[in-house]
């Protein structure tokens, strides 16, 4: 029994290390959440869990205690560490004494229903890719698809900066030509976001088709949408700035073009 304990024990920390790496973390399927509001999150959605890290800060808390009798319920593994083992597996400052391996769900452009679209093209800010998606999912829309150079979503900055939003709402990641191949076979308008577009007011008012599927696209943060996914944008789109501004957080930018595009349905 001790045995069988010690080698649990040692694979729930040998996984975390590894899926610190993207190439482990797409290999697997598995991802690490931190803290105990994405374990909480993660619990709510129906996430499987494949076991639990928890340090002795975890029961200091009256919400620490409960997150762990929820674990117990749910007959997921718990491993407790001291603080310095924790300390060198969290990826935080200041952890909050919890770090779970998760299978998260995968979506495929087949799950995706109807509904504005957010097109993330070549973000490498994992703290940008979390904002995005959670924006994208707190104004409706139907899922975000992740371009080619993107950061990957079940990064464990990604992951918290989109506050939970990862497990519920669709995330899907496409190289260039099967979404252009998609996006021309469902009729997709792209609009794409651009300092020197149309104005998104003036854009909203000459819509001929309210209807229309319509994807917002924004890029990189310093070189912009690529020239292949510009070809193909029906609109380029701006968002009028005071004089001398130069130019919005990409996941600000994203979050004002889309409540148009939503409200303007």
């Amino acid at each position: 029994m001790t045995d069988t304990r010690t080698r649990i024990r040692s694979n729930l920390q040998s996984t975390v290390r590894d899926l610190q790496r993207r190439k482990a973390r797409g290999r697997r399927g598995l991802a690490v959440l931190e803290g105990v509001r994405l374990v909480e999150e993660a619990l709510a959605a129906g996430l499987e869990f494949k076991g639990a890290l928890v340090s002795p800060d975890l029961a200091r808390t009256t919400r620490g205690q409960a997150l762990t009798a929820e674990l117990a319920s749910h007959a997921i593994p718990v491993e407790e560490v001291g603080a310095r083992v924790f300390g060198d597996l969290a990826g935080t400052e200041a952890p909050q004494g919890i770090l779970a391996i998760v299978q998260p769900r995968t979506w495929t452009l087949a799950e995706l229903k109807s509904g504005p679209l957010l097109v993330v093209d070549g973000v490498q800010d994992p703290g940008n890719v979390g904002t995005l998606i959670r924006t994208a999912h707190a104004l409706g829309a139907s899922a975000s698809v992740l371009l080619r150079g993107s950061a990957d979503p079940m990064n464990s900055k990604a992951l918290r900066a989109a506050m939970g939003a990862t497990f519920r709402h669709p995330v899907v990641q496409l190289d260039d030509a099967p979404f252009i191949a998609w996006a021309r076979e469902h009729n997709l308008v792209l609009w794409a976001s651009a300092a020197d577009g149309a104005p998104i007011a003036r854009v909203l008012e000459s819509r001929s088709e309210p209807k229309e599927l319509i994807a917002v696209i924004v890029g990189n943060e310093g070189a912009g949408i690529r020239p292949q996914l510009n070809a193909i944008a029906a609109q380029r789109v701006a968002i009028p700035l005071a004089h001398g501004a130069e130019s919005l957080n990409v996941a600000i930018a994203a979050g004002i073009l889309l409540y148009e595009v939503v409200r303007g349905r």
